[in-house]
C-alpha cells in the first residue's frame, strides 16, 4: 500500500476510536439553527455525518481521477504501441527499399564492369592484331633486307670469283 492510503486508514480508525470513546457527547441533543427554522439534533452526530460525507466525496473523486488516469494511460499505451508498430514497419520498409536500391546499384555496377571488360577485351584484341600486323611487317621488312643483303653478297661473291677466274685464267 502507499503511504497516503495507510495514513488515510489510520486516520479513519483513530476517528472511529475517538467517536466510540465519546459517543455520549456526540449523541447529546442541541438546538441548531438552519436560518429559517431551528431543530433539536445531536451536534456531534451532525458534524460526524458531514465528515463522513466529505470523506466519501473525497474518496469518490480520488477514485474517479485515478480510474480516469488509468484509462488514459492505457489508451496512450495502446496508441504508443500502434505508433511503435508503424515506426517498425516504416523502418522495415526503408530497409527493404535500401536493400533493393543497393541490389539495383550492384547490378548496375556489374553491368558497367562487364561492359568495361568487353571494351577492354576488344581494345586488347585490336592492339594485339595491330601488334601482329606490325610484327609481320617487321618480319617482311627484315626478310626484304636479308634478301637484299644476300643478293649483294652473292653479287660480290660472284664478282670476286669472276675476277679470280679472270686472274687465274690463262691468257691465250
Amino acid at each position: 500500500m502507499r503511504t497516503r492510503t495507510i495514513f488515510l486508514v489510520v486516520s479513519i480508525l483513530l476517528l472511529a476510536g475517538f467517536v466510540a470513546l465519546n459517543l455520549d457527547e456526540f449523541s447529546r441533543v442541541s438546538m441548531l439553527s438552519l436560518g429559517f427554522t431551528t431543530i433539536q439534533v445531536p451536534l456531534g452526530l451532525v458534524m460526524l455525518l458531514l465528515l463522513v460525507i466529505a470523506t466519501v466525496v473525497f474518496l469518490a473523486s480520488t477514485l474517479y481521477m485515478q480510474s480516469t488516469n488509468l484509462l488514459e494511460t492505457r489508451q496512450y499505451a495502446r496508441e504508443l504501441n500502434t505508433q511503435r508498430e508503424l515506426a517498425d514497419k516504416a523502418e522495415a520498409s526503408r530497409f527493404t527499399e535500401l536493400r533493393s536500391y543497393l541490389e539495383v546499384q550492384a547490378l548496375a555496377a556489374q553491368h558497367r564492369e562487364a561492359a568495361a571488360a568487353t571494351v577492354l577485351a576488344e581494345r586488347f584484341a585490336q592492339q594485339q592484331q595491330l601488334l601482329l600486323t606490325r610484327l609481320e611487317q617487321s618480319d617482311n621488312t627484315m626478310a626484304a633486307y636479308m634478301g637484299q643483303l644476300e643478293d649483294q653478297m652473292e653479287r660480290r661473291n660472284g664478282m670476286g670469283s669472276a675476277q679470280k677466274d679472270h686472274l687465274t685464267m690463262p691468257l691465250v
